[in-house]
């Protein structure tokens, strides 16, 4: 007999017990509870995957080269803080790193460096790459001021102007991929008067 007719006929012999344990008085319903069971536990593993993510954070992967070389064009794997703006929505701070919708395409996710809140007046564009002109924007209540660290290659506030902090999903908390970069991200910035 060949090892896979072997292996057919214990799987045969498997499944046949099998049956005729559903034959005897109950074995169907605890058989339909086992399954029922391990499918309520199966949706709960998922449905706290689903909350995990959504809500206390999640990993993501960076790409592009507007925050160079803060973070490199492509590759690098991120950790993705979430919690802390859902439970203190204020506690936005110049030179947080965050992950945002875009505000141009509602599709993409983008990660910005925070560099103005409500109430600060920003020069639109020092450089005068991106801006016509060095205007000065006051930025409004629930707005905040975005830039990319490799401005050449970035859009930003520059483009979008204050941005919503609703498009805000959550700041970069670490990076953790290649292992060599792996690092905790804080807000060093200091306001200049």
């Amino acid at each position: 007999m060949a090892a896979g007719d072997m292996v057919r006929s214990r799987a045969f012999v498997w499944m046949l017990e099998r049956l005729v344990r559903l034959r005897e008085p109950g074995a169907a319903k605890q058989a339909a509870r086992n399954v029922a069971l391990r499918s309520f536990k199966v949706f709960n593993f998922f449905c706290a995957i689903h909350l995990f993510t959504d809500y206390v954070g999640r990993a993501s992967t960076m790409e592009g080269p507007s925050m160079l070389p803060t973070l490199a064009n492509e590759g690098e794997i991120v950790i993705e803080d979430r919690l802390t703006y859902r439970l203190w929505p204020n506690s936005f701070t110049r030179g947080d790193l965050v992950i945002l919708k875009s505000p141009i395409d509602s599709n993409r996710v983008i990660c910005k460096r925070i560099i103005g809140l409500p109430g600060d007046t920003i020069c639109v564009d020092p450089t005068g790459e991106k801006a016509p002109s060095t205007e000065h924007v006051v930025i409004p209540k629930g707005h905040i001021w975005i830039s990319g660290d490799n401005s050449a290659y970035s859009r930003d506030s520059r483009e979008y102007g204050p941005v919503p902090m609703a498009l805000v999903r959550g700041r970069l908390y670490a990076r953790v991929w290649p292992p060599s970069t792996a690092t905790i991200f804080r807000s060093n910035a200091r306001r200049l008067e």
